[in-house]
């Protein structure tokens, strides 16, 4: 059976909660405030907290509880269906919510999910979230495209967009032309580019020129 634990600042609230779901789960506990209730938590070991969102440091709430007890899964109860709020509390560690209008057959459903290690939400919310991970996808890109090149292909990289020939390259570094060449036909491949122009704009978004003029001038 899976074991529930319940955090919520009304009595009133709590007491329905573990009316409405103990037939079906085995509440384990609850508490007021989840700072409060951490110790709780952590003996109780529940494999479900649920967890009023509606505070203001619901948020640092949800931080606390996931940090006191991983491996248990968290769902915001009475949650606004608003995109900021939703990501906040998506970053903070919720693995579920039931929004303000669900019922409790809604929360049976989500309590359920969780456990099995999937995420119940509407439409709306799972394209806010994958915004969430497309926009953050989108700024790890350049760490990962740093990190597809040696050193020397940055290097390298980083002259092209300087304007300089595979000629001139190869002076400057002391090395073969063929060399040069082959190095670039791995940076374009590694890079997804076709072209010196394209492989030089890489580098100016990604940093390449920046990071090889620094280590010049620590060098």
């Amino acid at each position: 059976m899976i074991r529930l634990f319940l955090v919520a600042a009304t009595r009133l609230y709590r007491d329905g909660l573990r009316d409405a779901l103990s037939p079906r789960f085995e509440v384990v506990g609850a508490a007021a405030s989840p700072f409060d209730g951490v110790p709780q938590i952590v003996a109780s070991q529940p494999d479900v907290v649920l967890l009023d969102s509606d505070p203001p440091d619901s948020v640092d709430a949800v931080t606390a509880v996931v940090s006191a007890v991983p491996d248990a899964k968290v769902v915001a109860l009475a949650m606004p269906e608003v995109e900021p709020r939703l990501v906040a509390l998506a970053e903070a560690g919720i693995s579920g919510y039931v929004s303000r209008e669900g019922s409790i057959e809604d929360l049976i459903a989500v309590i359920e999910s969780v456990f099995r290690g999937e995420m119940l939400c509407s439409p709306r919310m799972a394209a806010t979230l994958l915004r969430r991970v497309t926009a953050l996808a989108a700024e790890r890109q350049p760490a990962r495209a740093r990190a597809r090149l040696t050193e020397r292909q940055s290097e390298i990289v980083a002259l092209i967009a300087e304007g300089l020939t595979n000629k001139e390259i190869a002076k400057r570094l002391c090395i073969e032309l063929p060399t040069v060449k082959n190095h670039l036909h791995t940076i374009f491949a590694r890079l997804d580019v076709s072209r010196r122009s394209e492989a030089a704009a890489r580098a100016r978004d990604h940093g390449f020129v920046a990071r090889v003029q620094a280590g010049r001038i620590h060098s």
